[in-house]
């Protein structure tokens, strides 16, 4: 099932995301709605903060030519076990900043640790594409936004746009 995807600013967005607890069967519901949202947007990653659930859960999926095989991974609780000084300069965006973009830069390399939908611990080591969106993620989890790495006036400005984009989304509904 889709879910509705926060829009920036919203206060849930700048909230710090809850330890999850259990595996219930609710939250593994959870992680296939949230896939299912992401891949629809699309996006090649969600955090169900942006999707009003302030719990530890990602899902990402950064597989993009065309052809080949979809990688999706969800993760509860992940963490980042150690970053590489290396670092790589990329523009992000953000389904909760729809039409935005900005260069962020962030460690190249980072291994994380995750509980798999199974209730498996994972571990493992991402580059490149995979180690951004990963980063990005796990940013929302923390409250922290891709915009919140830019200097203040461009933050503001961005900021400006989704307010006008939520208002003209509004009376569009209404």
């Amino acid at each position: 099932m889709k879910r509705p995807i926060l829009i920036h600013p919203d206060p849930r967005l700048k909230q710090v995301a809850a330890q999850v607890d259990d595996l219930s069967d609710a939250r593994r519901a959870l992680a296939r709605d949230m896939l299912e949202t992401m891949y629809d947007a699309p996006g090649i990653g969600l955090a169900a903060p942006q999707v009003g659930v302030m719990e530890r859960l990602i899902v990402l999926d950064c597989v993009k030519e065309e052809g080949e095989t979809p990688r999706p991974l969800v993760m509860f609780n992940p963490r980042i076990l150690a970053a590489s000084e290396e670092t790589g300069t990329y523009e992000e965006g953000c389904l909760s900043i729809p039409d935005q973009y900005a260069d962020v830069t962030r460690p190249s390399e980072v291994e994380v640790r995750w509980i798999d939908q199974t209730g498996a611990e994972r571990t493992e080591g991402f580059d490149g594409l995979w180690a951004i969106c990963v980063q990005h993620e796990l940013d929302h989890l923390e409250g922290k936004l891709f915009i919140d790495y830019l200097k203040p006036m461009r933050r503001q400005m961005i900021t400006r746009r989704m307010q006008k984009l939520k208002r003209e989304r509004a009376r569009e509904a209404g």
